[in-house]
């Protein structure tokens, strides 16, 4: 079976408590921690920046840090989060005036490259990028905001990705934001998902613990 992995995405957590917060929720047994960094510009949102990240690490904080810039320009915050201890970064390619560049600087900097892909953007933005991505990260809302609900069309997306990446013969992630919660975590991963960021479905939930659990148990049925 897959090694599915659930990254928990801090927007929906406690902010008065972020270091507790992410203790607990990697103890729970989340695979890493999910961070959405929105600019109030290419989102109309303002969330967390590099700081924010460093204070995680020296919380104590071992675990991988996904970081998912919702942002543009993109080249100075990649090297912010690389120096704040963030292990790998997508950013979405409307985003970079060099989507190329910006790859090469994330990868340049030791972590791992993603490119981020809205519900209405075409997966031929990938086509030749193949060799300077690590993995893509599927958008099923649209950015900016947590708690909306999952675009049912995704499904289709993630199906064609998987195609494309068998076709080239490569191997990558193929990580899921937006909307997943138990009772669609199961049809995301059949159509070719293997990483699952959630928000309100583990932090919105009395016992973390019990919520991932039923989430790799719905898992476990592939």
């Amino acid at each position: 079976m897959t090694h599915f992995q659930i990254a928990p995405s801090l927007l929906a957590a406690d902010f008065a408590r972020l270091g507790e917060e992410a203790s607990n929720v990697l103890a729970a047994g989340a695979n890493m921690l999910h961070f959405d960094v929105m600019d109030n510009h290419y989102v109309p949102t303002l969330t967390i920046g590099p700081l924010v990240c460093k204070s995680l690490r020296n919380y104590g904080i071992e675990a991988k840090i996904d970081v998912h810039l919702m942002v543009s320009p993109v080249d100075d915050l990649i090297t912010q989060f690389a120096n704040a201890g963030a292990s790998r970064i997508s950013f979405h390619p409307e985003a970079s005036q060099h989507v190329h560049r910006s790859l090469q600087r994330i990868r340049g900097l030791g972590m791992k490259a993603g490119l981020a892909i809205n519900p209405a953007t075409s997966l031929d933005v990938l086509t030749h990028l193949w060799s300077s991505i690590d993995y893509v990260l599927i958008m099923a809302v649209n950015p900016g905001f947590g708690g909306q609900p999952f675009i049912p069309q995704t499904l289709a997306k993630i199906r064609a990705l998987r195609a494309m990446i068998s076709a080239e013969n490569i191997g990558f992630s193929i990580a899921v934001d937006g909307g997943i919660h138990a009772d669609n975590i199961e049809l995301v991963a059949k159509a070719g998902a293997d990483t699952f960021i959630a928000g309100s479905a583990i932090f919105g939930a009395e016992d973390y613990g019990q919520a991932i659990q039923t989430l790799r148990k719905r898992l476990s049925n592939i």
